[in-house]
């Protein structure tokens, strides 16, 4: 009797084989185009890198392995350490030394990145108190101030200078009458900067106050001519106090030699700063 053939297999994959190889190539290339039109920040990936292993790392100080970098392999004694790394799971250790911080060794970009913020925001600040000196001087120019008062800037803020001769008596720390309108219309001028900080400072030369006077010395001097300056301004304007500050500071910050006649009376001076919103007070 003759034997059953066998059917023999069919030649050529599966036909869903075909499929799937075709759906592979297409997520291929397609993963591929994205990969081109993609670009990579080499230092800002390492950045990143960085910035998870310090923040995600369940190990104490950084570490990438149990046991210091110890690898399971070599035996089962960090079974025992398993239990105290749990227990100081995200808990730095205080006294590592600064210099054994190997993130802060592999990434000086940070400092750097810092820096570069803070030198962004340094001319930023700058920018802004220019812009509101070249505002305050016109207006400053409209209505015939410029002569009392001068004016500069900083990164931080805009300063506006008072001649203390002009506003006191010497030893005095009463307004003079012929300076109260000047010191109205820049009232005016400081509303418009209402929502900044404003800081009134009072500053004298470097002789001494006589004896038997109103004051025991020039720091009492200056605390008094800035507070007759802050009361005024708080009376006749809308300034919020809260927004403003007041200081006396003496004959230390001298802008001008104390030992001519001229220097002592550019010493002799009130100071108004106006802060910009970026600054820090």
């Amino acid at each position: 009797m003759a034997k059953k053939r066998e059917d023999e297999p069919k030649p050529g994959l599966a036909p869903w084989m075909a499929t799937f190889s075709d759906l592979m190539n297409l997520l291929l290339c397609f993963f591929v185009l994205l990969f081109s039109m993609s670009t990579i920040d080499a230092a800002k990936l390492e950045q990143v890198v960085a910035s998870f292993n310090n923040t995600f790392s369940i190990f104490d100080g950084g570490a990438q392995s149990i046991g210091d970098g110890v690898l399971i392999s070599n035996g089962v004694s960090q079974l025992n350490e398993l239990s105290e790394y749990i227990n100081s799971t995200g808990v730095s250790d205080d006294t590592q030394d600064p210099s054994d911080n190997i993130y802060e060794d592999q990434n000086p970009s940070q400092d750097v990145t810092e820096s570069v913020v803070m030198d962004k925001v340094e001319e930023m600040g700058l920018s802004q108190s220019e812009q509101m000196a070249e505002e305050i001087e016109e207006m400053l120019e409209d209505n015939n101030l410029d002569e009392e008062i001068d004016i500069d800037f900083t990164s931080q803020y805009v300063l506006l200078t008072f001649k203390g001769a002009f506003l006191f008596d010497s030893g005095r720390a009463n307004l003079k009458a012929e300076a109260l309108d000047t010191l109205e219309q820049a009232g005016y001028i400081l509303e418009t900067y209402s929502d900044c900080m404003i800081e009134i400072e009072g500053h004298t030369d470097n002789q001494p106050v006589g004896r038997g006077g109103e004051f025991a010395d020039n720091d009492e001097l200056s605390s008094a001519r800035a507070l007759a300056v802050f009361h005024y301004l708080v009376e006749n304007t809308f300034l919020d106090p809260a927004r403003m500050k007041h200081s006396g500071r003496g004959e230390y910050s001298p802008v001008a030699d104390n030992s001519t006649p001229e220097g002592r009376a550019k010493n002799r001076r009130v100071e108004i700063k106006i802060y910009n919103t970026l600054s820090s007070y």
